[in-house]
Parts: C-alpha cells; structure tokens; sequence
C-alpha cells in the first residue's frame, strides 16, 4: 500500500527557514518523478516544486523560485523541500505527491499533509 508521510512543518518567523520531508513507502520510490503542492485557506491548491525520479532535474512554481530547494534520496525513500526566506505568503498545508511530470501536473497520490505558518 502506498502511503507518503510529511513531515518538518511548524511555526516561523518571516525571514527564517524549514526542511520538509516526505517518505514513501509500499512502492518503488526510485522510480517515479516527486511533487510538492500546497494549499492555503480559501485557495486553490499551487505547485511548489517537482523532481524527476534520478534527481537530475527540478522544476519550480515561481512564487518559490530562488527560496526554495527540492532534493531527494532514493536510499532512504524521502524526498525533501528546503524552504529559505520564509513570508507569510508561504503560511499553508505542505503535500508532497507522487508520479506527476516535472510541469506539476499529473499527481495521483498525495500524503496527508504538513502546516506551515510564518509569522510576520
């Protein structure tokens, strides 16, 4: 049974930063590209950042590009986000999904995911 589990979320002040992570199990993780999406109240889901299964390639939403850093280690089955200059604009739920394309579309299972909320 597939099953993806976020974690690293928590309270920040602007400016500041977190590392999500996001491991995978019940499937072959080493194979298949990784997203991170996320959702603030009232809003449509956005498309953060994605990785193709070997970690050679990467894409990024424009509201994080230059902040955020997506990577991933098929040894261990995780996949992270590193998140950097942190703004309230980034306050949401954090959910990292499996076998999209790296134009963030695609995704067809998804963890339960992680809450981050900075402080102005």
């Amino acid at each position: 049974q597939e099953k993806l589990v976020e974690s690293g979320g928590g309270l920040v002040q602007a400016g500041g930063s977190l590392r999500l992570s996001c491991v995978a199990s019940g499937f072959t993780f080493s194979v298949y590209n990784m997203g991170w999406f996320r959702q603030a109240p009232g809003k449509e889901r956005e498309f953060v950042a994605a990785i193709k299964w070997g970690g050679d390639s990467t894409s990024y939403g424009d509201s994080v590009k230059g902040r955020f850093a997506i990577s991933r280690d098929n040894s261990k089955n995780t996949l992270y986000l590193q998140m950097n200059n942190l703004g309230p604009e980034d306050t949401a739920v954090y959910y990292c999904a499996t076998g999209g394309s790296l134009a963030g579309v695609g995704f067809g299972y998804w963890g339960q995911g992680a809450q981050v909320t900075v402080s102005s």
